[in-house]
């Protein structure tokens, strides 16, 4: 297993774009790994969040630039339409262990809701 200082980071990139009629990220995924293949960079962390009144995705990758770089990947899978308000958050958990187990080489993930109520999870993989 790897240090943990290896993980830490301070610089950011952040990137925007129209929430899919999926509901996915779309093409900002593309756009967002090529900005890591291109500019050589270690990539540690994602963070989404939706504009509801816009429509928009904002996505902000943190990496680190003193470090080989590596490929990655995004993806978004929904996990369906949630009820936020109930404390039992089991099957939730259940549909985020089964949305990760198809997808090798996880680094990190974030979660995003649309207007419309979904739950959607986005995964950053390293490609190999």
């Amino acid at each position: 297993m790897s240090q943990i200082q290896q993980q830490v980071h301070n610089k950011f990139k952040i990137f925007t774009g129209a929430l899919q009629p999926d509901g996915s990220i779309g093409p900002l995924a593309d756009d967002i790994s090529r900005y890591v293949s291109e500019s050589k960079i270690a990539p540690k962390s994602i963070g989404v969040e939706y504009l509801e009144s816009a429509r928009r995705l904002i996505v902000s990758l943190g990496y680190r630039d003193d470090e080989a770089g590596y490929p990655v990947s995004l993806h978004s899978v929904s996990l369906g339409k949630v009820n936020t308000s109930g404390a039992d958050f089991n099957a939730l958990e259940q549909k985020m262990a089964q949305a990760s187990a198809s997808l090798p080489n996880i680094i990190c993930h974030e979660l995003y809701i649309t207007d419309e109520q979904e739950m959607l999870m986005v995964f950053m993989t390293h490609k190999i």
